[in-house]
């Protein structure tokens, strides 16, 4: 059995009638090892949270990430929000983010009104935060950086990580798109003081719709994520007995005693939740791991032959600039219109679209969106993401499951809708 062979959704159904090269809701493979691996899990008898196989997953992915911890969560977006609460802002912190990214990445920063944030301009030829904007925003209040790789393109580590080292900020990837890039023979995720990762249904792996990690080497971190994944409370405890009327220790199988008997609480951090990554999904994360190479490959491979076309058109359109060193995963295929008076990008667009290719437009600046407007952020703030996004920037269909004759028809159809968009 292959990932085709598993019955499709009707939404899934309806979006392959109605492109014949669709930008599909998920970005790896299911098949026949991920349903063993559900069985196995179902068959064991075994408990179906937090068991062997999370813990499989992240060993697995701690060897891959090349980090001393990797803890899986149940969403991207969890991650981020766990790694911010690591960061320990205080009123008058300031935090520099990309504004080229999904509302996750930043999302969290919301809850901290006396922290102020500051959008990092972009890369023109890359689409990830710019060092050379990044100088002139961090001062002595800049507590921490969110990188994102966009695309799954590596940011520039060694200058980024070079400025946050002198000055002594703490820097996080979102390494959502990142999965199986590597820079300078280092995988994303062990490039800076936190990574974070995505397991959605559209990310390069998944465990079943829904997941993340953290990967960190900081010891005191993963005793703090452990307590807040498992619904514990991030605090600040001293050691100090105690009895309760008769009761001096928790009886056998008491539920949740917790440190009430051996310790007191002199500060409160965070409530805990519960984000423990299900057994199956974790499952699941195993047998796709082991598959992402190939789903790399095939990203990979589809991204070479997107190039070959636009390479047709040298003036008019430009492609993300790969530094030597630096091997994109391809999550997003993305190219820029640079000459809009004789190439539409919108008209390209439409074109696409009228031929039955599904663009995805990722994404749009979040300084600009109605939340962070709120908070004194402006067009005009970050020119260059401003500019891609409103006029150059576009992103085509990449992803392991499209069929070879998909590739060969988007091809075909990408270099029909360029010579029809010329002005």
């Amino acid at each position: 059995m292959t990932g085709r062979d598993i019955p499709k959704t009707a939404a899934f159904q309806q979006s392959l009638r109605d492109y014949r090269v669709p930008y599909l809701p998920y970005g790896s493979t299911l098949g026949s090892a991920e349903l063993e691996a559900v069985a196995q899990v179902i068959g064991s008898g075994e408990t179906l949270s937090g068991g062997a196989w999370r813990t499989r997953f992240e060993e697995g992915f701690r060897a891959y990430a090349g980090t001393a911890h990797a803890m899986s969560v149940t969403s991207g977006t969890v991650a981020l929000e766990f790694a911010i609460h690591l960061l320990d802002l205080q009123p008058g912190d300031e935090v520099v983010v990309t504004p080229q990214t999904y509302q996750a990445t930043v999302q969290p920063l919301l809850q901290y009104p006396e922290v102020r944030v500051r959008f990092c301009d972009v890369e023109a030829d890359t689409l990830n935060l710019d060092p050379e904007s990044l100088v002139k925003l961090v001062n002595d209040r800049t507590r921490a950086i969110i990188v994102v790789h966009y695309g799954g393109l590596p940011a520039d580590m060694d200058a980024i990580m070079g400025l946050a080292g002198e000055r002594g900020i703490l820097v996080i990837e979102d390494s959502a798109h990142a999965l199986g890039s590597s820079y300078h023979g280092r995988r994303p995720g062990s490039l800076a003081d936190i990574g974070c990762f995505s397991f959605h249904s559209s990310k390069n792996i998944t465990t079943l719709g829904e997941g993340g990690m953290l990967t960190f080497h900081n010891d005191d971190w993963a005793d703090r994520v452990d307590r807040l994944r498992g619904n514990e409370t991030d605090a600040v405890f001293v050691p100090r007995d105690h009895r309760f009327g008769t009761s001096r220790a928790p009886l056998p199988g008491a539920l949740y005693p917790g440190l009430a008997y051996t310790h007191d609480c002199v500060a409160l951090l965070r409530h805990g939740t519960n984000a423990t990554l299900s057994e199956p999904a974790a499952a699941v994360g195993v047998a796709q791991l082991r598959s992402l190479p190939a789903f790399v490959a095939a990203r990979q491979a589809i991204a070479g032959r997107l190039r070959e076309v636009l390479s047709g058109y040298p003036d008019l359109v430009g492609l993300p600039a790969v530094p030597d060193g630096v091997e994109p995963s391809h999550h997003l295929f993305t190219f820029f219109v640079r000459e809009p008076e004789r190439l539409s990008r919108d008209r390209l667009i439409h074109e696409l679209d009228d031929r039955g290719v599904q663009v995805p437009i990722r994404y749009f600046p979040l300084h600009l969106t109605p939340e962070w407007r709120s908070r004194g952020h402006r067009y005009g703030e970050c020119p260059t993401a401003e500019r891609l996004w409103f006029e150059e920037q576009m992103n085509l269909p990449c992803h392991p499951g499209l069929t070879d004759k998909q590739v060969d028809l988007l091809c075909e159809l990408l270099a029909d809708s360029l010579r029809a968009s010329l002005c």
